[in-house]
């Protein structure tokens, strides 16, 4: 049974362990500063009050579905800008998960497999924590939040197991190809430009469309938005699509991982 799980068969074999490297990879990032974990609470809050007064005030930018509200593409920018960050951030680290950590791979009895799950997590933990602020300040600006913020977790679950495939193959080829480390902040700006982040798929010219379409990122950000702003029902064919094709890279970059590993030790 645990091996018809393939990636999955980690949580229930090692999910203590997974469960202790979260934990310290969330309270190291915080570690030794005066307000601690505070801060996870407390970023989120800084950014959302830069980007409603850079945007909601300074610029009034707007967003062609919302107008006479001067927060609103602040907070529309807020939900794009936090799924992006959490593909961003998967995308950055999974190189170095295995070449960075060189001593657990001479431990023969480390699972090295486990280690995007802590990673993983810790980035989901702080998306909810972003959530959570967007939450709190959505109804201080007086823009309410409807049932349907509910569906936010089910929205992004698609693009988490999408992250666990990628971290997986970044990380086999972080181990081969130590260049990886230099391209992945060139990517991750490029998925951020190329999606709806920052604009909606109606302001972009005709033949462009394509490119934002087949951007993983635009999809989620889309229904992230229809739940958390705009109050309606995510696509749910739509969601279970990109759900099934997530699930297929996610295997197939466990599966890659399981064969490179082997020569991990020599390389390193």
């Amino acid at each position: 049974m645990l091996k018809m799980r393939g990636p999955f068969s980690s949580i229930v074999q090692h999910g203590s362990l997974i469960r202790e490297l979260a934990q310290r990879e969330i309270l190291g990032r915080y570690r030794g500063a005066n307000f601690g974990l505070l801060w996870a609470l407390i970023s989120p809050f800084l950014m959302l009050a830069v980007y409603t007064l850079a945007f909601g005030s300074i610029l009034g930018s707007h967003w062609p579905a919302v107008e006479g509200k001067q927060h609103s593409f602040a907070l529309i920018l807020f939900v794009g800008l936090i799924v992006h960050g959490f593909l961003a951030e998967c995308v950055t680290q999974a190189p170095r998960l295995v070449s960075g950590n060189p001593s657990y791979v001479k431990k023969v009895v480390f699972p090295l497999e486990v280690l995007p799950w802590p990673m993983v997590l810790s980035v989901l933990f702080h998306l909810f924590m972003n959530l959570f602020a967007y939450i709190v300040l959505a109804l201080a600006f007086g823009e309410g939040v409807g049932w349907t913020i509910l569906l936010f977790p089910l929205v992004v679950a698609p693009l988490v197991v999408l992250a666990l495939g990628i971290s997986w193959i970044l990380a086999s080829l972080g181990v081969y190809f130590r260049d990886i480390n230099q391209v992945t902040g060139a990517l991750t700006t490029a998925l951020l430009f190329t999606s709806t982040a920052i604009i909606p798929i109606s302001a972009i010219p005709e033949d462009m469309r394509w490119l934002f379409l087949a951007n993983p990122l635009s999809f989620i950000i889309d229904q992230a938005r229809a739940v958390a702003i705009w109050g309606v029902q995510p696509d749910w064919l739509g969601l279970g699509v990109y759900a099934l094709a997530a699930w297929l890279v996610c295997y197939a970059g466990h599966s890659l991982f399981r064969v490179t590993r082997r020569g991990f030790a020599d390389v390193l």
